[in-house]
């Protein structure tokens, strides 16, 4: 035992001296270039070449390897043994990922390609602007060599496509405010966002059948059209105008559209909005993929139709496009405090230059009149589907008794569906109105159709007498409200009038007495 370690001691001692040789003889950078001459070597001779895909560029943090991460955990989840997981912020699933230094195989047209996850300690920093993470991430590619133009053509992109839309269906959906006044957050965002949460699909939606087929359809065409955009030469946004009576579903038919295609929402409040320039300014810090929503347009701003107020406005037959969109009630925007928003601006933020700053966008305004708007704001490529949200027919009937009653086709009976089919058309009662119906009297099913024919049976029937018409009504609201304002101006003159008259008395009796 004792000779062995001697002779492993002598060894050591002699490679020791050779070491010290071999640094003598060979400076660094010989070694440096006869180990890249030999890497060059065996990767002449290799059938395989490597990419690497770093988690920071720079400065900057690399999207792809954010996308690698993403697009392998789907994969992980069902091949790997050692998983890493995480949960995002807003994401509603758990994201599965290689841990450290594990490997991965995935098959694209029939090319197979290894995935590794490469993590090692970073060496110490002497000074840096931004501070850095202490591990040095990144994954390796490795592809055979006549491969290589498959991978790098269409297997990037389409590990790409297939991360934005893992991300999208994990991410929970988020509904944006306008920030008051245009203020900014602590992020210096003018957005504030809240989950969107809302439950409405197109499954569950009141509308009729065929309708709602089109408008879904029209939607998938948009969301798979860029090519098709881009081909044409158009920016890649769509409007849709939701017009109807009150109560017909128009919220409901946006939060459908957010869930069927996994967009953000930016509910625009346009009485928050100053200025061209901070209407401009929303625009650009809105995401893609997004449906900015401006609703009651009709109610917000004093959007006027100009071929009924232009006459007054300009006698002379010139139209001017800037119109005073001041919150209703107000006598000027242009007062300090108002809002000065021009029809101009309006339009420009819908179909101008500004419009195409992002891309997948879609606008949906909403109103209740549709007569009171400007035909300049409902022409194509600003509105480009009207949709008119009608009273419930019979087709939206049998939706909402599936919903609140859980009614299947042919659960009725057949005269009592009759009975509906009759009355449904004239009684003109909205899906809210019958909504409420149904809610009261959900643990009767029974109670709940009979109580439902009966209330559209008294309305149909006041309908066909003239009496209390909704539509009626609704108008003779509207115009109270906006005649309002006026009525408690001329009360408020007369008043005045009135305390001056008999201030002006009580200065006469006082210098008759001291006349006296």
């Amino acid at each position: 035992m004792k000779e062995f370690w001697t002779t492993l001691a002598s060894v050591m001692g002699v490679w020791a001296f050779f070491q010290s040789i071999l640094h003598t003889v060979f400076p660094p950078e010989l070694r440096f270039a006869s180990l890249k001459l030999f890497h060059r070597f065996f990767n002449w001779f290799s059938a395989y070449c490597y990419y690497d895909i770093t988690e920071i560029d720079g400065v900057n943090t690399n999207e792809l390897y954010n996308a690698v991460q993403l697009y392998l955990s789907s994969s992980a989840s069902i091949t790997g043994n050692r998983l890493s997981l995480t949960r995002g912020l807003n994401s509603s699933a758990i994201t599965f990922g290689l841990s450290n230094n594990d490997r991965l195989m995935d098959n694209y047209e029939g090319v197979t390609v290894l995935w590794e996850h490469i993590v090692t300690q970073r060496q110490a920093q002497t000074f840096s602007w931004r501070p850095l993470p202490e591990e040095k991430r990144g994954f390796t590619l490795r592809v055979k060599k006549k491969d290589k133009s498959v991978i790098l053509g269409s297997y990037l992109d389409f590990v790409m496509e297939k991360a934005s839309e893992i991300r999208r269906n994990n991410q929970d959906r988020l509904l944006y405010t306008n920030s008051r006044g245009g203020s900014l957050d602590s992020r210096g965002h003018p957005w504030e966002s809240v989950p969107f949460k809302h439950p409405s699909t197109f499954d569950t939606l009141a509308m009729d059948p065929i309708k709602k087929a089109e408008i879904m359809a029209d939607l998938k065409d948009f969301a798979n059209g860029e090519a098709f955009y881009q081909r044409t030469g158009r920016a890649w946004k769509r409007g849709y105008l939701l017009y109807g009576p009150p109560g017909t579903g128009k919220s409901s038919m946006i939060a459908a559209m957010a869930n069927f295609l996994g967009y953000d929402i930016y509910d625009l409040e346009l009485t928050e909005v100053h200025t061209n320039s901070e209407l401009r300014k929303l625009l650009m810090k809105t995401s893609s993929k997004s449906i900015i929503v401006i609703e009651d347009i009709d109610c917000s701003i004093n959007l006027t139709n100009r071929k009924k107020s232009g006459g007054a406005a300009n006698s002379g037959g010139a139209r001017s496009n800037n119109f005073d969109v001041s919150p209703p009630g107000t006598s000027n925007g242009g007062e300090e405090g108002g809002n000065s928003i021009t029809l101009s601006g309006l339009l420009n933020f819908t179909d101008g230059l500004w419009s195409c700053c992002g891309s997948e966008r879609i606008f949906v305004f909403t109103t209740n009149h549709i007569e009171k708007l400007d035909p300049a704001l409902l022409r194509s490529g600003r509105m480009d589907m009207h949709v008119f949200m009608s009273y419930c027919s019979f087709p939206a009937l049998k939706i909402l008794l599936k919903n609140y009653l859980g009614y299947n086709d042919g659960d009725l009976e057949r005269d009592l569906e009759e009975e509906f089919k009759q009355v449904m058309d004239k009684a003109e009662m909205t899906p809210a109105d019958i909504s409420e119906v149904l809610i009261k009297n959900r643990r009767d099913k029974e109670r709940a159709v009979w109580e439902l024919l009966e209330a559209l049976k008294l309305r149909a029937e006041k309908k066909s007498r003239g009496l209390n018409g909704t539509v009626v009504e609704d108008e003779e609201q509207e115009k109270r409200a906006l005649d309002s304002p006026k009525e408690e101006e001329e009360e408020e003159e007369d008043d005045d009038g009135e305390l001056q008259e008999s201030c002006n008395k009580c200065d006469q009796n006082n210098d008759d007495q001291k006349n006296n």
